[in-house]
């Protein structure tokens, strides 16, 4: 097995051919230990048998993901495809479904920015504060909601002593009474420090939607055995926003966790074993000195 993964651990490519060949070695060695396990299963020990089932159930899980694969495809924001890219046939291949990214999200942390104010012609104030922050200009209280990007507009909203009345932003749109005296300008910000990334996804086929999620790091978008993890937030030359995914499907896993359980089950009974058995040879050394 050294032999057959020492050309993938040099060099950055890995052959399809030593790949199988590997399932094949690690089949070999799942089948020899079960034999062996088999043949010698009245003279092991309980934990030692459980050990053995454990690597069993692992070995078989990885066997068996390896009829699963893994893909990544770039999708731009509001469109789908439904073709992905295999790293181990390396090629396009259909999904078999349609994968569209609704919406791409970026949070970040509160944003230190400058506002200015206007009435008419006339600077009312300019006012220092963060995003999520508020501050009073006449009867109003405006609340700096979120600085977008690229656009790099501010959306403000409005109230009153009654409560809120509307909405605006830095790029003169307004949703507001048509008596609202004041205009918003966005004089300097700070370079944000983003805090949070995922994207909505959208599965269909045809005009039939699917199946819907979100897929950020850590936390993938799962469907009948396909994993959707998030990956990459980017921009082309554009200035268009696509986002990477990395789709999987490993049908081992479940196996592997298990085999992952039962072998640690049967190190605890080990241990247990263990110091109940030196336990007793303390009490018996203890009772002979006596």
């Amino acid at each position: 097995m050294c032999l057959v993964l020492l050309p993938s651990a040099v060099t950055e490519e890995r052959s399809v051919y030593l790949s199988r060949l590997s399932d094949i070695i690690l089949g070999l060695i799942g089948l020899n230990l079960l034999l062996c396990t088999v043949q010698r299963v009245r003279t092991l020990s309980k934990p030692t048998l459980i050990i053995h089932l454990g690597v069993i159930a692992t070995l078989i899980g990885s066997v068996i993901s390896s009829f699963g694969f893994l893909a990544t495809v770039n999708i731009y924001e509001g469109s789908s495809v439904d073709r992905v890219y295999r790293w181990d046939t390396k090629e396009d291949v259909p999904l078999g479904v349609e994968v569209g990214v609704k919406k791409i999200n970026m949070e970040y942390y509160p944003i230190p920015l400058k506002v200015g104010v206007l009435k008419g012609n006339e600077k009312v104030g300019l006012f220092e504060l963060k995003t999520g922050d508020s501050f009073a200009v006449g009867d109003y209280v405006i609340r700096a909601d979120a600085l977008e990007f690229p656009s790099e507009i501010l959306k403000l909203r409005i109230f009153d002593r009654e409560g809120a009345i509307g909405s605006a932003d830095t790029s003169g749109a307004k949703n507001l009474p048509s008596n609202f005296p004041y205009d918003f300008v966005l004089v300097a910000f700070k370079n944000p420090s983003l805090k949070r990334m995922w994207v909505d996804l959208l599965l269909s086929k045809g005009t039939q939607i699917i199946a819907e999620g979100t897929s950020e790091v850590n936390s993938p978008f799962s469907w009948k055995g396909l994993n959707f993890y998030h990956t990459r937030i980017d921009r082309d030359k554009y200035g268009m926003s696509y986002a990477g995914l990395q789709i999987t499907r490993d049908p081992g896993r479940p196996y592997v966790y298990a085999g992952f359980i039962i072998m640690g089950l049967g190190f605890l009974l080990y241990i247990v074993t263990l110091l109940r058995r030196l336990h007793g040879q303390g009490s018996s050394e203890k009772a002979g000195k006596q």
